[in-house]
Order: C-alpha cells, then structure tokens, then sequence
C-alpha cells in the first residue's frame, strides 16, 4: 500500500480514528517496507507530553473483562475522557487465527465517538499481549486519546507482561475462583496494584465480598513495593452490570497514577520499560536476522535436528551458532 506518513501523521493527530486504525495495521505488518514506514511514522508522532494513563487489564477467561472495560469506558466518556481500548485476543495453536470479537462485545462503547477498540491477535506472543502493543499505545497517545486501556488474552498467573508497559495494573477475579489460598500466590498476584471483584451483584453479592475480603487480606502479606502509597495494592468489589464500584474503582486508580507522577515513580518506570522494550525489540531482530540468512538458516535447521535427535545438548548448539557471530563482531 502507499503510504504518505506526512499525512497519516497529521490526520492521527487530528484523532481521525480510520487514520489510526491503518496506522496500527502499519505497526503490526511484518513487511520491511511497512516496517520501515510505522517507524518513521512513530518518530514522527513522538511527544512525551500527550502521554496517556496507560491501564492494563488482565484476569481468567470468562471473568467479564470486555463488560468490566465498556461499563468504566462509558463512564470515563461521560466525564470527558477520551479511552482507547487495545484487546488482545488468543491465536489459535494450530492455524494462527484469532476470533477479534473484543469489538462486538463492547457494542455500546464502540459506537462512541470519543472512544476507539482496536482488537489485536496475541500470535506466538506470550504474556497476554500483542508484540506491537505497545507501539499501538504511542499511536492512541498521539490520537489524543488520554486513557489507554490493555485487556490482554487472560492466561492467568504467568500474564505479567502488560504490567510492564502500563502505569497502573488490574486484576479482575470472578467470586468463589478459589480458595482463599489463591490469594497469596506469586507471579500475577504480587504485581496487581488493584485487586476488582467482578459479579458483585444477586445471587454473588455477598460471596463477591467475601472473595474480596479474603484478597484483601492476602494482599495484606505481600512485600510492599517502593511504587506505591499506603494502602496498595488493594481488593475492591465491583459490578459490570450494575455499575456498583466502578466509579470507587478508577478513583483509586487516578489517584494512584496521581501519587506516582508526582513522586517521579511514573518516569523512572517509563523509563525502566523504555529499557525493556529496547531489549526486546533486540531479541526480536536478532532471531529475525538469523532467519532471514539462507545459510545460517540451514545451518539452524541442521542443529535442530541434531538437539531433536538426542545427538547434541540445546546449549552446545546455541553456542555453535553465536560463537562465531560474536567472534565476527569482534573482528569487525
């Protein structure tokens, strides 16, 4: 496709919401001519100062993460926000499609014109997010969109890889999920700065507090962290059909976004992730490059076998495709 990144840029700017979906298209493309363009569009579009509240979202399957986002969505339109969503949905293992129906479970949402929903495989990313999320971010940033959301696939404890690329991370649980031992796990649980009940509403009312009691409380043991003011992490109970928390709920996030801004823990960790994502797209690339060479390709092939077969260990065969990369470098 033909791309003039001078006027994409511009209508992005301009919160033209079709410009901004072919620009997340443009990221997401894994050809190098599209690649070649999404970053010059993306240092084009750099701007610390429209930096947005980044929220990630994570929870189990089937815990009302799409009903939890458009009711808040909806509310934060209504008080002047202007949201973007980023839905991350799971690949299929065997074919690599991904359903993308995040958009048609928030209907009401994304018939606001203040609001926009950007459904994005996960592929062979792991983490419950895109490998371009974060890119997508900076382009809702430059779209003026001053809250971004990330609703990542919900994989459960090991979905840690949206808390390092967000201001403020949120894990939502569903009544009686566990026991109360659930709690007091590590991994996702022990970077959660907010702990929402979800159902809190008929039939779950009491057991939705109860559950948030018994996290509360389990929240209570864990090691406080230097990124956060008393009382955080903390367990709310909240309702999406209802509406019943949710306003409570993102309170305690601006005013946790709010402690953290002002006491410059926001732009060490910004700058932390920045660090991070370098390093990744590193990895990325390197892995690319070895692919991209016919001969270094066919030489991976060969050590595969061999790893596969039983006849080599899979580190000796690492180190005999770095070992003369690096000695080249060296000589270089």
């Amino acid at each position: 496709m033909s791309i003039d990144i001078e006027d994409l840029a511009a209508r992005i700017v301009l919160g033209e919401r079709r410009a901004l979906a072919r620009a997340i298209t443009l990221v997401e493309s894994t050809r190098t001519d599209h690649r070649a363009a999404a970053e010059a569009l993306l240092d084009r579009l750099a701007d610390p100062s429209r930096a947005a509240l980044r929220v990630g979202l994570s929870g189990t399957p089937g815990v009302g993460k799409s009903s939890v986002i458009e009711a808040l969505g909806l509310q934060l339109v209504e008080t002047g926000h202007r949201v973007a969503v980023l839905a991350v949905d799971p690949s299929s293992a065997r074919s690599g499609g991904s359903i993308l129906g995040d958009k048609t479970r928030m209907e009401r949402l994304s018939r606001e014109s203040a609001a926009f929903i950007r459904p994005s495989p996960a592929a062979a990313q792991l983490g419950g997010v895109a490998r371009r999320t974060r890119e997508a971010m900076l382009l809702c940033e430059a779209a003026g969109f001053d809250v971004v959301i990330v609703e990542t696939v919900g994989v459960g404890q090991s979905e840690t890889l949206v808390s390092r690329m967000t201001d403020v991370f949120v894990l939502l649980l569903a009544p009686a999920g566990g026991d109360e031992l659930q709690g007091v796990k590590r991994g996702i649980m022990e970077i959660a700065d907010l702990v929402l009940v979800n159902k809190a509403d008929g039939d779950l009312a009491a057991q939705a507090m109860r559950t948030r009691a018994d996290y509360a409380g389990a929240l209570r043991l864990m090691r406080t962290r230097d990124t956060d003011p008393e009382g955080i992490p903390a367990a709310r109970a909240i309702s999406a059909h209802t509406g019943a928390g949710l306003q409570e709920a993102w309170a305690e996030v601006e005013k946790l976004a709010a402690w953290r801004r002002e006491s410059g823990v926001t732009a060490r960790v910004r700058a932390a992730q920045a660090g991070q994502w370098f390093e990744d797209e590193l990895r990325a690339d390197i892995e690319a490059l070895l692919a991209a060479d016919a001969e270094l390709a066919a030489r991976l092939d060969a050590l595969r076998a061999e790893v596969e077969a039983g006849r080599a260990a899979p580190s000796a065969a690492a180190r005999a495709v770095l070992d003369p990369l690096a000695r080249a470098l060296r000589d270089a």
